[in-house]
C-alpha cells in the first residue's frame, strides 16, 4: 500500500525576480578557510541584493566578519564532532531555518552538512559544500561511519558542491550517489596581490618575528591551521633535510590550533611559529616560497592567496592542488601526501634556484588574475541557487508500507 505523506509547508517558499531570494548559510568552523568562504559569499550575495542569513557557533571570526559583509548572524552552537549534543544542534539548526524562512539553504562543511540535511531534509532546496570529505578526516571506524552517513544524505542535497573536479572525483569513487556541481574556490583578487616592489626586505624588516633573521637568508611560509589535516608535522619532518641542505634557511608556520604545542615539541632549529593572523599578506611578500603539505583538502585557499601575491608554491597532491596551479608548475611545485623526503627536496631546489622562484611566482600571479577571482565563484554559485529554484520543488514524499 502507498501512503503519500505530506510535509510541512512552513520550510517551502516560492521564488519570483521580483521577491528578495534569501539563502541560509549554516557553518560549524568560524575560523580558517571555510569561514573566508563564507565570508566572501556573504559579501558578493549583499552587493547582488539577495537576503543572507548565517548561523555558526560563537566566538572566532565568521560571526562578525558575515555581518560586516551584510548578513544577519545567528548563534549556532556546534562542536566540531559528532555526538550526543546533535540532537539538540539539529533542532536549533531547524527552528532557526523555520525562523528565516529561506528559499535556499547552503550547508558548509561535514558537521553543518549532518545537521543541517536531518534538520531540513529535502523540504528546502538544499546545498551542502564539503570542503573536503569527512571521511578524509578521521579513521577507522569512524571513516566508515561518516562516508555511510555521506552516502545516505546525499538523498537531502540538492546539489553537493565541490570546490574541485577532483574533490567530486573522490566523492564519486566513494560511492556518494549525488547530483553533483563543481565550482573552484576564488580569492578577493583587490586584496592579495604582489607587494610594492620586487624586494622582500621591507615586508620582512614590518614583522617583528624576523627581526634577528640575517638579511638574505631564505625564508618558506606556511600557513594554515596547525592541526593534522594541514600536515605541518610533515613539514617539520622534511625541514631538517632543507635546512642542511640550504644554509641559513627559515621556517615560519603562520596559524594556531590543537597541534601547536605538538609541533612545537617536534621543531627543528630555524623553525618560528607566529601565531594566527588576520592579515597573512605580509608573510606571502616576505616569503620565498610558501609551503602547504596537507593530507587532505578540497581546494586549499592559502596557496592561492600565496600564488596571487607572486609567491611560488609547494603542495602535497591531494584534492584541488593540480587545479589550483599553472600549466606545467606540477613538476617543480607537487610531492606525494606524507613523503617528507620528496617535500624537503622541492623546497631545497626552489630555494636553491632564484632564477625559477621568480619565474614560477610570476606565472603564478597571472593564473590567479585570470582564473581565480572569488568574484566569478560567487556569481556561479548565485547562478547554481537560481538554477536549484527554477526546478519543481516536491511537496509531497510517498513511502511504501510494507
Amino acid at each position: 500500500m502507498v501512503h503519500v505523506r505530506r510535509e510541512p509547508h512552513v520550510l517551502q517558499r516560492s521564488w519570483t525576480e521580483n521577491s528578495q531570494l534569501t539563502v541560509f548559510h549554516l557553518v560549524q568552523p568560524v575560523e580558517g578557510g571555510v569561514a573566508r568562504v563564507v565570508t566572501d559569499l556573504v559579501r558578493a550575495q549583499a552587493g547582488e541584493g539577495l537576503r543572507t542569513v548565517v548561523a555558526c557557533p560563537p566566538g572566532g571570526a565568521l560571526a562578525y566578519e558575515a555581518a560586516q559583509a551584510g548578513a544577519r548572524v545567528h548563534t549556532w552552537p556546534a562542536v566540531r564532532a559528532p555526538g550526543p549534543q546533535l540532537a539538540r544542534e539539529v533542532m536549533t539548526a531547524a527552528r532557526l531555518i523555520r525562523e528565516a524562512r529561506p528559499h535556499v539553504v547552503h550547508a558548509h562543511s561535514a558537521k553543518a552538512g549532518l545537521a543541517g540535511r536531518l534538520a531540513v531534509r529535502g523540504r528546502v532546496p538544499t546545498v551542502f559544500q564539503p570542503h573536503a570529505w569527512s571521511f578524509d578526516a578521521v579513521q577507522g571506524r569512524e571513516a566508515g561511519m561518516a562516508l555511510k552517513w555521506e552516502r545516505y544524505g546525499a538523498r537531502w542535497s540538492t546539489r553537493t558542491l565541490c570546490v574541485s573536479e577532483s574533490e567530486r572525483r573522490a566523492g564519486e569513487e566513494a560511492g556518494i550517489a549525488a547530483h553533483w556541481s563543481v565550482i573552484r574556490n576564488g580569492i578577493d583578487l583587490r586584496h592579495f596581490r604582489p607587494d610594492e616592489g620586487t624586494s622582500r626586505a621591507p615586508a620582512r624588516a614590518a614583522l617583528p618575528l624576523l627581526s634577528g633573521m640575517p638579511a638574505g637568508a631564505p625564508l618558506v611560509v606556511c600557513v594554515g591551521r596547525l592541526c593534522r589535516q594541514k600536515g605541518q608535522d610533515i613539514l617539520l619532518r622534511a625541514w631538517q633535510r632543507v635546512a642542511s641542505a640550504v644554509t641559513g634557511a627559515r621556517l615560519v608556520l603562520v596559524g594556531d590550533g590543537p597541534e601547536q604545542e605538538l609541533l612545537k615539541s617536534l621543531a627543528p632549529p630555524g623553525v618560528l611559529f607566529a601565531g594566527a593572523s588576520r592579515d597573512v599578506r605580509p608573510w606571502f611578500h616576505a616569503a620565498d616560497v610558501v609551503v602547504l603539505p596537507s593530507r587532505w583538502e578540497g581546494m586549499a585557499l592559502a596557496p592561492l592567496e600565496a600564488m596571487a601575491c607572486g609567491r611560488p608554491v609547494v603542495l602535497s597532491d591531494v584534492s584541488g592542488a593540480r587545479e589550483s596551479l599553472p600549466p606545467g608548475h606540477a613538476a617543480h611545485c607537487l610531492v606525494p601526501p606524507e613523503d617528507p623526503a620528496a617535500l624537503a627536496a622541492a623546497l631545497a631546489g626552489l630555494l636553491a634556484d632564484p632564477k625559477l622562484r621568480d619565474d614560477l611566482g610570476r606565472r603564478a600571479q597571472a593564473h590567479t588574475r585570470a582564473a581565480c577571482d572569488v568574484r566569478t565563484t560567487a556569481a556561479a554559485v548565485s547562478g547554481l541557487y537560481q538554477e536549484l529554484l527554477s526546478l519543481p520543488q516536491p511537496k509531497t514524499r510517498t513511502r511504501t508500507k510494507r
